[in-house]
């Protein structure tokens, strides 16, 4: 793993983090620092299951991919948010 590869996923991670937190409806009480990091794990997790259903590997951009990744955000913005909201008093 090259250090490009590592902030890419950042990148990338960013990115479908805060997708995945825009189109969940209704304000989350987590940080972006946060959103980044579940953004990250849900482009992996996404990508698997892209693999899985033999999707990943398209010629151009590969939409159905990054739909599993944002759908995954939003599962897992939606999870750290509910949790976070239950901890807080």
């Amino acid at each position: 793993m090259t250090i490009q590869t590592i902030l890419g996923a950042i990148v990338i991670g960013a990115i479908i983090g805060a997708l995945g937190r825009l189109v969940l409806p209704g304000r989350q009480p987590i940080g972006w620092l946060v959103t980044i990091i579940v953004g990250i794990v849900a482009a992996l997790i996404g990508t698997a299951i892209a693999q899985v259903l033999g999707v990943a590997t398209t010629d151009g951009i590969d939409w159905i991919e990054l739909v599993l990744q944002v759908v995954v955000a939003i599962i897992g913005v939606a999870l750290v948010a509910g949790l976070r909201g239950r901890t807080r008093v």
